[in-house]
């Protein structure tokens, strides 16, 4: 999930002791969780934006190669990014992290037709509750998660398999269980991101690297958060009907 920083062609930095690799540590994962956030406000922008508009929401959702390019362009960002992360300036990922919260609130906005205001707001306090939870464990635990982050993956892996299934199926039922499952895949993961971007952190990187690092621990969270959100609106949001 994260790049190897490890293996960049690049000169060491030099060791400067125990507290400015904990100073740096500090400053990226502060670095991570503005940027998490300004992605948060990104996507909730345009997603209340093109939800307020019929006219957007039709352009998007009622164009077929409108609604698929969103959908392409986000799959294609999320490997690409982390793939050509060394390649690119501080400033192009981040800039790229922020159209990508931009697609990404712009495909989301049709949660606002598909659930009450009420069930959304109430969805976000517990997501924001569940993940504030889990981030700091993942930041002040002393367990290594590395055996239990690869579990996981290979869980989302396995999950995905099952929702392009359940496209076929149709199974409310199967639906049902793969949202309880993907809450409990996206919990463990946020807690897992949070001690992997810690630990890179630490690891007394050249400053531009620590500034990519920040932007990229900020998209691995906010994914958590996405889709963890969406797999508990799924559950206890209900419908408009």
């Amino acid at each position: 999930m994260y790049p190897d920083f490890n293996n960049q062609q690049q000169t060491p930095p030099p060791y400067y002791g125990g507290a400015a690799v904990a100073r740096q540590a500090n400053s990226v994962m502060k670095r991570v969780y503005v940027r998490m956030f300004i992605g948060l406000l990104v996507s909730a922008f345009c997603a209340l934006g093109v939800a307020s508009s019929p006219a957007a929401l039709n352009f998007v959702f009622g164009n077929a190669i409108m609604r698929w390019g969103i959908l392409i362009a986000m799959f294609a960002m999320a490997f690409i990014i982390p793939a050509r992360l060394g390649k690119m300036a501080s400033g192009t990922v981040l800039i790229l992290f922020l159209v990508f919260s931009a697609l990404m609130g712009t495909w989301m906005s049709a949660i606002f037709l598909a659930y009450k205001m009420s069930a959304i707001v109430a969805t976000f306090f517990i997501t924001a509750g569940t993940f504030g939870a889990m981030t700091v464990y993942g930041y002040f635990t002393k367990t290594d998660l590395t055996k239990m982050g690869s579990f996981l993956m290979m869980a989302l892996f396995g999950l995905i398999i099952a929702m392009i299934v359940n496209i076929f199926l149709h199974s409310g039922t199967m639906s049902y269980i793969i949202s309880i499952i993907g809450v409990l895949i996206f919990t463990g993961l946020t807690a897992w991101d949070t001690q992997q971007v810690k630990q890179l952190a630490a690891a007394n990187l050249d400053p531009a690297l620590a500034d990519k690092l920040a932007t990229m621990g900020a998209m691995n969270l906010y994914l958590d958060f996405i889709n963890l959100f969406l797999f508990i609106l799924r559950i206890f949001g209900g419908s408009r009907d």
